[in-house]
């Protein structure tokens, strides 16, 4: 369990990092511009992903209360989106360290954003953060599509697969 969970962190710093590089090379419009999706802009969409991320690293990290990055920061899109890289080579790093297997089956005990109280075994929790940044890389794709954009890098675990044998 602790190699796949370690496959899928590194894959998920591989397809976040090819996706970033990407939304870099837009205009402030562009990241402003309200297409329709779970969040209106592509900025939104890429906060809300770095601070889910952030939030479930700082549980993994045992934080009592989590910052919600996306109600906080003020910074730039490019600042955002190094933080974003940290945050998920935090998260392999993390999973680097766990000592085997059953580590992975340690249960995290935390409450959600709207304080409600969970016991999650860590292996779940992962599972959740990487298919989670998944889903909304798959957003962005359809909003830099919308956004005009027509080189769209490859994020398919596939594609990173066949890339690191």
């Amino acid at each position: 369990m602790k190699e796949i969970l370690l496959q899928y962190a590194r894959y998920n710093i591989w397809a976040n990092d090819r996706i970033i590089e990407a939304l870099l090379k837009l205009d402030e419009a562009s990241l402003d511009k309200e297409i329709l999706s779970s969040f209106p802009t592509i900025r939104g969409t890429v906060l809300h992903t770095w601070s889910a991320e952030n939030t479930w690293l700082q549980r993994l990290q045992l934080v009592a209360e989590p910052e919600w990055l996306q109600a906080t920061f003020k910074g730039t899109f490019k600042e955002a989106c190094a933080g974003w890289q940290k945050a998920s080579a935090s998260l392999e790093q993390y999973t680097a360290q766990l000592a085997d297997d059953t580590a992975t089956k340690a249960v995290l005990s935390y409450s959600d954003l709207r304080k409600n109280a969970h016991n999650t075994p860590i292996h779940e929790v992962l599972h959740h953060v990487f298919n989670h940044s998944t889903y909304h890389r798959g957003q962005l794709v359809t909003m830099l599509r919308q956004a005009g954009v027509t080189e769209i890098p490859g994020t398919d675990f596939i594609g990173y697969v066949r890339m690191v044998k």
